[in-house]
């Protein structure tokens, strides 16, 4: 059972074994690379993700799960961090550290950018429909442009979410939320073609899928409408009903108090 645990929490060796899956996924250029990965969510086509719909929460679930298996072929064990950015260090600081140290011990720190690999004619596309997601030059990189720390969304607004009676509730609400913090990061996080290229896109998408784990625990038996449960979440074969226990899944969330 791999333990996704907070950002502001995670015991340095672990962090370094998220370091280092993402590092060997990034030298590798077919279906177990971060690449690949990243372009499921985007560019280049066809674009898979689902947003504005109840497929949402569970197709992000799924999507985090095959990632989190490519990433244990890499390091065993290893599970994705979660950025809790309603906690007071996210507040304080805006980006974790752990994502906005471009070096780490003299190394390059693979969660602070990626490279983005696409084809010429998509880069020129994105350099063109979507300005200042990507770097300039022939090997373009992700970009933030993240506001002001104190704009991050609060814990306030986060309870009354969970409350929500009803999935369809819940699911909406947590989106804007979540659709909030990518504009809040900017630049490649802020345009879902480009998104799954920034590395810190997993852990904003742990901390929203901990949210549902967290909803799904006081609201017990409270599922998504029986007319989508049987629906395959492409490419990826898992239905819905299949994405709802997360610990069939083999993953669960560290408690945490703070952050």
């Amino acid at each position: 059972m791999a333990t996704r645990q907070s950002i502001y929490r995670i015991p340095e060796q672990q962090l370094a074994d998220v370091r280092r899956a993402f590092s060997e996924m990034m030298t590798l250029r077919d279906e177990r690379g971060y690449q690949y990965f990243a372009g499921i969510h985007g560019l280049p086509l066809p674009i898979f993700c689902q947003h504005g719909n109840l497929l949402f929460l569970p197709w992000h679930r799924a999507y985090l799960y095959f990632l989190e298996l490519a990433m244990q072929d890499r390091v065993p064990g290893v599970a994705i961090p979660w950025w809790d950015w309603t906690s007071t260090q996210a507040h304080q600081s805006g980006i974790p550290q752990a994502y906005a140290d471009a070096q780490v011990n003299g190394q390059s720190n693979p969660l602070y950018d990626a490279p983005v690999q696409l084809t010429s004619d998509d880069i020129q596309l994105v350099r063109q429909r979507l300005p200042g997601t990507i770097t300039q030059g022939d090997n373009p990189r992700t970009l933030r442009d993240s506001d002001l720390p104190d704009e991050l969304p609060r814990n306030t607004t986060i309870e009354s979410i969970l409350n929500a009676p009803t999935f369809s509730d819940f699911s909406t609400r947590l989106e804007n939320v979540h659709n909030d913090v990518h504009v809040w990061a900017g630049g490649t996080m802020s345009a879902v073609p480009m998104a799954g290229f920034d590395p810190i896109f997993y852990a904003h998408h742990a901390m929203i899928d901990r949210l549902w784990y967290l909803w799904q625990s006081r609201h017990t038996g409270v599922n998504p409408p029986n007319n989508i449960l049987n629906q395959v979440l492409a490419p990826f074969p898992l239905t819905v009903a299949q994405t709802l226990n997360i610990g069939t899944l083999g993953y669960d969330y560290a408690v945490s108090v703070v952050g």
